[in-house]
């Protein structure tokens, strides 16, 4: 083919013990629980979702050295771990410095940072009251000059510094999820600007080349109607846009079918509408009523009380995947990467690891269409 993306699979790190996880659910909590207790929310739904590999923990060398190997092995070139800082430091951080960089085969595939400057409400079983009444929050989470820089050194340091760190285009690739949080955070576009800056000057400084920096297209402001979005990214900073999870419609469920072909017709708009480089974006699935409490009902009011995306076979994921690395490879595309959402979010419903259900069915389906398609 023509041009090649880089695959990555977004990686989500919440199947380890964490100190501010305890202190929340209690002593050794981690997401499992909520995945083991999900329950059913109408006919002919499927829950809970059980991994084939049990309810590992992801801190442990040896499972990470698992999973690098079922991804490396099935055609993904990279991880992209969602990361987590606040004021007063890092959150879920084990995954990587314990599990993922001492894992033997750590160097097979690359890995990169994203981080989720959001409040981590979200990952956490959310009632209907608490929903309704929107009092969710846990920590607030600002983003302050200081955390930014803090943030930010941690980064260079510890993993822009790993031989397997992904760069695209030769540049070290770095995704901020929430621009517009963090713009405003940060004290406004032109304090925001500087301190991008700057961060990019310090990478410099350490002997790492440049940055390429990313970020989640549906955290811009206004970004399906705004006609200039594409001018302010880069007065920003910013380099390019990636999609992160898909649009939805129709409560409770939507078909997989349907949710692949909306999805796909947005993406090809909001390539040719913007004119910096556009990364698609290939959904596993979706289901996140696990982040609810089971004992409440289940109504229209919101994430996670969302539309349940249903009957995502390993099928029609492959049939999905195919057109849309077939996409990304054409000259109609934009994109540097293709990434996959989710490599292990069991609890939106949204994973390639292998499940009881389906085996290893859709990572064999990446591996046939990347096979199938290269050879042409």
């Amino acid at each position: 083919m023509k041009k090649q993306p880089i695959i990555s699979a977004y990686y989500f790190p919440n199947w380890h013990v964490d100190p501010r996880n305890e202190k929340i659910h209690g002593k050794g909590w981690t997401e499992w629980q909520v995945t083991k207790h999900a329950t059913p929310r109408f006919p002919g739904h499927k829950q809970p979702k059980v991994p084939l590999w049990g309810y590992e923990d992801e801190a442990d060398p040896k499972v990470m050295a698992k999973k690098i190997e079922a991804a490396s092995s099935h055609g993904i070139d990279a991880f992209i771990f969602d990361y987590y800082w606040y004021p007063d430091g890092s959150y879920r951080e084990r995954c990587l410095k314990e599990g993922f960089l001492p894992a033997a085969n750590c160097k097979d595939i690359k890995f990169a940072l994203m981080w989720a400057d959001e409040n981590p409400v979200y990952v956490h079983p959310c009632s209907y009251y608490h929903r309704t009444q929107g009092t969710m929050g846990l920590w607030p989470g600002p983003v302050p000059p200081e955390t930014f820089i803090a943030c930010t050194d941690h980064m260079i340091k510890t993993y822009f510094t790993q031989p397997n760190y992904l760069r695209v285009d030769g540049k070290l690739y770095f995704s901020i999820y929430d621009p517009a949080r963090l713009i405003t955070h940060l004290g406004g576009e032109r304090t925001a600007r500087l301190l991008i800056d700057d961060f990019r000057a310090r990478v410099a400084a350490a002997g790492l080349g440049e940055v390429i920096l990313d970020s989640i297209i549906f955290c811009w402001e206004n970004w399906w109607k705004d006609d200039n979005l594409s001018d302010k990214i880069r007065r920003a900073g910013f380099d390019m846009v990636s999609f992160y999870s898909w649009t939805k419609e129709g409560f409770p469920a939507m078909e997989y079918a349907d949710f692949v072909e909306k999805n796909k017709k947005l993406t090809v708009e909001t390539t040719k509408r913007l004119t910096v480089p556009v990364n698609p974006l290939i959904s596993a699935g979706w289901d996140c009523s696990p982040r609810t409490v089971q004992s409440d009902m289940y109504d229209e009011i919101g994430y996670p009380y969302d539309t349940i995306v249903v009957n995502n076979t390993p099928e029609l994921f492959e049939k999905a995947f195919r057109d849309f690395y077939q996409y990304t490879c054409s000259d109609e595309s934009s994109a540097r990467l293709l990434h996959i959402g989710c490599w292990n979010e069991w609890t939106e419903g949204a994973y390639l690891e292998p499940c009881q259900e389906y085996g290893y069915a859709k990572l064999e389906a990446v591996k046939r269409v990347l096979e199938e398609c290269k050879s042409k």
